[in-house]
């Protein structure tokens, strides 16, 4: 039964509903080439990202295929389709060798090109296996499975980020480089934080690499481990909260179809009231830029974070200074 509190159906189920309409009616044939991504986001007024989803839903359908040299077109198998009487089987469709050969880091680097454009949800074995020109059995000799496939792009990805040894002097510049090259690469993948799990973590080697790498810009603070994996994780995680901001606005997009400037837009009595009211004299005071600025969001979490830290590490220290002679205990000469 119908409920009034019922969300509505997401703009770009819609538009699918009626180009796949256009394709089943004949008013778009096999061959012809579909609308370009921009071309849709103008003709039905909504953000690119959602314009991209529904691209990734028609390829996903079976309704379109991109051919070389002519882009995203009908595919030519709907006219089979729609094709009445006795029909011969289809001819198998030539495999046709890919244009790179097929090995892991091709599969994985295509893989992770899907998902910058259109989200990690696009991303399927046979979403994949025609990305490549490939049958989709093919890509199991490579990953196993979706899960290991979305394991092992986020291995890939982390495996971007240049780590350098031993890095900068001290351990707040270890800190900060490596928590700046984490963010570089979330703000290049935005599904990257959604791949990745504290509860069940990654056991693949470039993650691991980067937190070795900082365990060991920790080395010679006298902290126990427990600290030490502590900071470790809790810095990973300041990185992969604000930057699931990002991907979550990304997500709005393309549900709703509404970008967060004309989401403001429609706010805008409503905020007006609430500001103007007297209640919130403090908020009004703050713009829109300073909400909207993830990139010092960051900037801000890191700063507080590592000044934290430091308060830890110097009591720490104090602790562990051995008391000089004068005070009735500790080394000579230190």
């Amino acid at each position: 039964m119908p409920s009034s509190t019922q969300r509505p159906e997401p703009p770009y189920r819609r538009i699918v509903a009626e180009i796949r309409a256009r394709i089943l009616t004949g008013d778009l044939r096999p061959g012809d080439r579909m609308p370009s991504i921009r071309q849709i986001a103008q003709r039905w007024g909504v953000a690119v990202a959602t314009a991209t989803k529904v691209m990734a839903t028609l390829r996903d359908d079976g309704l379109v295929e991109t051919k070389v040299g002519a882009g995203t077109v009908v595919s030519t198998l709907m006219g089979q389709t729609r094709s009445v009487g006795p029909t011969t089987p289809p001819r198998p469709r030539r495999a046709g060798a890919p244009k790179q050969p097929l090995n892991r880091k091709h599969v994985l680097r295509t893989a992770i090109a899907i998902a910058d454009i259109e989200g990690l949800d696009a991303v399927s074995m046979r979403r994949l296996a025609a990305e490549l020109g490939a049958g989709p059995m093919s890509l199991y000799r490579h990953v196993a499975s979706k899960d290991e496939l979305v394991m092992q792009m986020a291995d890939e990805a982390f495996g971007e980020a240049e780590l350098p040894v031993p890095g900068p002097e001290g351990w707040r510049a270890k800190l900060e480089l490596i928590s700046r090259r984490q963010w570089e690469l979330c703000r290049r993948h935005l599904w990257l934080p959604r791949a990745v799990s504290f509860m069940r973590p990654l056991l693949v080697p470039n993650m691991m690499a980067h937190t070795e790498w900082t365990l060991r810009a920790l080395d010679g603070l006298g902290l126990p481990m427990t600290t030490r994996i502590r900071e470790a994780l809790t810095l990973h995680a300041l990185v992969l909260t604000v930057a699931l901001s990002i991907a979550d606005e990304v997500e709005a997009e393309q549900e709703t179809g509404v970008t967060l400037d004309r989401w403001w837009l429609t706010q805008r009595q409503r905020a007006d009231e609430l500001l103007h009211s007297g209640r919130f004299p403090l908020l009004a005071t703050i713009t829109g830029e300073e909400v909207s600025d993830v990139d010092g969001l960051f900037e801000y979490g890191l700063a507080r974070h590592l000044d934290g830290f430091a308060a830890l590490v110097e009591d720490q220290a104090r602790t562990q200074k051995p008391r000089s002679p004068e005070f009735g205990g500790g080394v000579p000469g230190v």
